[in-house]
């Protein structure tokens, strides 16, 4: 017996040959021009010319790949046919013939990333990183184009305007036969039923008369019927994300086209070829401080006028937007950096910001989806159902490094800072369900930092990063007690020992304050040198895992002091906690030591950092900000411009 087999490939042969007569020995193969038929025994391979000239000896093992060379015009143009012989050649003994239809399927997808759906490409149904890596990418349509609905665009299965669809990747099925499928036969467009909740696919329907864009796959359809209209023809597609890479699910989803065979009657078909394409969905990434700003987020609440005021001054320096949160939408609550982050996704065709939204959910809880979400702004949060959110959930305790290269490895995205409990203790941590979706995103390769030390436990409090103008260079800012101190004795050694601090100090009726008291409260010392201790933990770890050496961080003064559950706040406003504008820098005004009318703290900081080419503005966040525990960076948060390097490039 002699089995025919069809390759797997994008032209696919209907037709059935019959089983030789049980005294045939040989046999010989004629076939239409537009058909290749090839010999397999013994491993060993023969094209059988067209004529049927010559003959093969007859063995189980044999077998013939038959495969046409264009697409069939009519069903059943093409013919190939299986003489058998007995044993002194001569004319067969039978034959068997076959009628072929031949039919060109692709489904085909923007599987090199320039922005162009390219036919049948050889890497569509693999994913790889890095710059020499192929497929497609999705995003999660996570913005919002219909006005009159307040939820992300992926939470349904319409299509509200053209927009919308700019947000999803074109995939197109390429088709090319003859006028109709012949008897029983489907195309059946599908999606694993892991994926339904991961991805959509929209169908443009009447393309020239009142275009209509129909849901074909997603929840709770996992398989669509194509209508095959014959000729050369395209149908093209939409395909939305609808979910972020999380725990448990990589971020690739895998979409089908498959054509059926009938069997007989009341039998189910049986797919005879299959082509796939695989997406991944685009990560959400961070922005660190080196990148240009586009917009300030700030609350207004009742005490924060002059604040606001000198935000906005600092603001029209930089030449960047501000947006005012209203007291009617933030309920009272002011801590701005800590209700959100400002991120981005990005594929070939499309790109835009996203904001993700804390489990904290104070007074700004509403703030993202009724302010921020919109045409091109989109939105995601993670929400833990059984742990308990503390203030290791907020997110100025979740920042980005700028691109850096540590052991060996690149990371031009930069890193993820998050802060956490020391590895021995039971301490706070930030919740699982977004830890698990900041890891989940690849690109970013999150570090764990030790924070839980300090009263509001953020990373924020002790480090961020400037960028140096003009260069692709920047500096990592630590708060330093002992820096603080170091300049004090100076000070103090200078005559200048009895130079009071707090002057002008708004809202308070602190004591006076001396650079000699300061150095000789002991109590004060010791608590600032279990805070320096805490802080060098950090440092150690962050030289480790960004590359870092001691010329790139700057240690900028600061002082603590102890609460009573042992947890570290600010003494003076935490300078450490900066808005960064690119050169400019909005700095907690620290109300240092005043030497000869100036504050020898500020005169410190600007002569570590205007050298840089930065410019430094002191802002009093004394009675608005730094008395309820937080400072500039905690009262603000930044839109940014996102990165120009092509995430897809990255080798996790």
């Amino acid at each position: 017996m002699v089995l025919v087999t069809a390759p797997s490939h994008h032209q696919y042969v209907l037709g059935r040959l019959m089983a030789a007569p049980a005294d045939a020995v040989t046999f010989a193969v004629k076939h239409s021009d537009d058909v290749e038929v090839e010999i397999i025994s013994d491993g060993q391979s023969e094209h059988a010319p067209a004529n049927g000239g010559k003959q093969w000896p007859l063995d189980p093992k044999t077998t013939l790949s038959i495969q046409m060379t264009r697409p069939s015009t009519e069903a059943n143009d093409n013919k190939v046919t299986v003489g058998y012989y007995g044993e002194n050649g001569g004319h067969p003994i039978d034959q068997a013939g076959v009628f072929l239809t031949g039919i060109e399927i692709s489904l085909d997808v923007d599987a090199d990333r320039d922005g162009v759906v390219e036919k049948n490409h050889p890497k569509k149904a693999v994913w790889t990183w890095g710059p020499d890596g192929q497929g497609a990418v999705l995003l999660v349509n996570c913005d919002k184009e219909n006005p009159y609905t307040g939820k992300e665009d992926c939470q349904d299965d319409k299509v509200f305007s053209k927009d919308d669809l700019e947000d999803m990747s074109r995939m197109i099925l390429r088709t090319k036969g003859p006028d109709r499928l012949p008897p029983g036969y489907e195309m059946v467009l599908y999606i694993p039923l892991s994926d339904c909740d991961k991805v959509g696919v929209f169908y443009l329907q009447n393309p020239f008369f009142g275009q209509r864009y129909i849901h074909v796959l997603g929840p709770r359809k996992l398989f669509h019927v194509v209508k095959y209209t014959g000729g050369s023809a395209e149908m093209e597609f939409f395909v939305e994300g609808l979910r972020f890479p999380d725990a448990g699910f990589d971020g690739l989803v895998t979409i089908n086209v498959s054509l059926l065979e009938p069997v007989a009657e009341g039998i189910p078909q049986t797919p005879i070829f299959t082509d796939t394409v695989v997406f991944r969905i685009a990560p959400w990434i961070m922005t660190p401080n080196t990148l240009a700003p586009v917009n300030v987020f700030v609350c207004s609440v009742k005490d924060n006028y002059l604040f606001l005021k000198e935000i906005k001054n600092l603001v029209s320096k930089a030449n960047c937007k501000m947006s005012v949160c209203s007291r009617y939408m933030n309920r009272g609550d002011r801590w701005m950096q800590d209700e959100i982050e400002f991120g981005y996704i990005h594929a070939p065709h499309k790109g835009f910001p996203v904001v993700l939204d804390s489990p904290r959910n104070g007074g700004l809880e509403d703030f993202a989806v009724k302010e921020i979400l919109g045409p091109d702004f989109g939105y995601v949060s993670r929400e833990p159902l059984f742990e308990e959110v503390t203030s290791l959930d907020s997110f100025g305790n979740l920042e980005v490094s700028p691109p850096v290269t540590a052991n060996g490895k690149e990371y031009p995205l930069g890193r993820i800072l998050i802060g956490s409990s020391f590895p021995l203790s039971a301490g706070r941590r930030m919740t699982k369900v977004v830890r698990d979706f900041l890891y989940a995103q690849k690109v970013q390769s999150p570090i764990e930092l030790y924070s839980d030390w300090l009263t509001v436990g953020h990373v924020d409090e002790f480090v961020t990063f400037v960028p140096i103008p003009g260069k692709k260079q920047f500096r990592m800012l630590m708060a330093s007690p002992s820096a603080c101190y170091k300049l004090f004795r100076e000070k103090q050694k200078e005559g200048h020992g009895e130079a009071v601090m707090f002057k002008g100090y708004t809202g308070t009726d602190t004591k006076r304050v001396t650079v000699n008291k300061v150095l000789s409260n002991e109590v004060m010392v010791q608590e600032n040198q279990y805070v320096q201790r805490c802080i060098d933990w950090n440092r150690d770890i962050l030289k480790k895992e960004l590359g870092l050496a001691e010329k790139d961080i700057i240690d900028l003064p600061a002082l603590f002091k102890m609460d009573k559950q042992g947890k570290a706040m600010a003494y003076f406003p935490n300078m450490v906690n900066m808005i960064v504008l690119s050169r400019d820098l909005g700095i907690p005004k620290p109300f240092g030591p005043i030497i000869e009318a100036e504050c020898c703290l500020e005169q410190h900081v600007c002569s570590l950092l205007e050298p840089l080419g930065l410019t430094c503005t002191f802002i009093d966040d004394v009675s608005s900000y730094h008395k309820q525990l937080g400072e500039v960076h905690c009262g603000t948060n930044v839109h940014r411009k996102p990165s120009a390097f092509k995430w897809w490039n990255v080798t996790p």
